[in-house]
């Protein structure tokens, strides 16, 4: 097999089976929480996100993130004091303690002895021969208000007391326009660079990387990168633009974005920095012999 036809099967999705048992898991858990009595009288939004709803998994790559946002509550910030003035504060009874609680009710009941509650985030329902691994988080809406808009996200409260907002519909909004404006290359190319990633952690080349974290190495790079008319040419434009725009110190402006374009992707908070950027773009170019 030519290195070109093994850089293209890279780029295809999960195969069917796989997939199936991504959307079986799925459709259980939203009927395990559509059977959970004490949701009858909360709102509850519940939607895939993450790889598997942004279509851009691979087979190590397949489990299932669902999202259980609870809109009864909204959480919110400001990015300067009095921009928001609220109109009253949620009364009622559900407290992340609560939400969290009854959602792992829900999971026990419907996937009994294959829930694991030990992660301060997510509920992890454990895969079988019909289904994959899955991450269940509870959450709530949330927005944060600036000068002259605001955004919408949610608010996960973890079991350590720390919390983690998210951008979910903007990280899937980014993702289809980019693979529009690339003709259907960019979540392709996500797809290979992932690939490749796994291949190198499988073989000692290189070390494990969060798999979010290569999606936004890949979404950074300008869409003319995916034009090109063979993965192979894809792939090293891609390496290349990682290597040569990760040199150094963050700069103070034109910095990389994670793919929901609301945060910086390197700041001193993340799990990454630069040097691994760099690093990942030489490890793969080294694999693969690209002079």
């Amino acid at each position: 097999m030519s290195l070109e036809d093994k850089l293209s099967g890279w780029t295809g999705p999960s195969s069917n089976t796989e997939q199936d048992k991504q959307d079986r898991t799925e459709r259980m858990i939203r009927q395990a929480i559509d059977s959970h009595e004490p949701f009858n009288n909360c709102s509850l939004t519940v939607y895939a996100k993450g790889s598997y709803a942004n279509n851009t998994n691979v087979r190590s790559d397949s489990d299932v993130d669902i999202t259980v946002e609870c809109t009864e509550a909204l959480y919110w910030e400001e990015s300067e004091k009095g921009i928001h003035t609220p109109s009253g504060t949620y009364q009622g009874v559900w407290t992340p303690e609560k939400l969290r609680a009854e959602l792992l009710s829900a999971m026990q009941a419907k996937f009994p002895g294959q829930v694991d509650s030990t992660g301060s985030t997510a509920i992890q329902i454990n895969s079988n021969s019909a289904r994959v691994d899955a991450d269940v988080v509870p959450c709530f809406s949330y927005r944060h208000y600036m000068k002259y808009e605001s955004r919408s996200g949610t608010k996960i409260f973890k079991t350590d007391g720390g919390s983690i907002v998210n951008y979910p519909a903007q990280q899937l909004g980014n993702g289809i326009a980019k693979n529009n404006r690339t003709n259907y290359a960019y979540k392709k190319g996500v797809r290979l660079l992932k690939r490749t990633e796994n291949a190198m952690a499988e073989d000692g080349k290189f070390r494990e990387l969060p798999s979010f974290f290569v999606e936004c190495l890949t979404y950074n790079c300008p869409d003319n990168v995916f034009a090109h008319p063979t993965w192979t040419e894809c792939l090293r434009a891609t390496l290349m633009h990682i290597w040569n725009n990760l040199q150094g110190d963050e700069p103070n402006s034109d910095r990389w974005v994670e793919s929901n374009e609301c945060f910086y992707l390197f700041h001193p908070n993340q799990k990454w920095n630069r040097e691994d950027g760099r690093e990942f773009a030489k490890a793969a170019w080294n694999y693969f012999g690209f002079k």
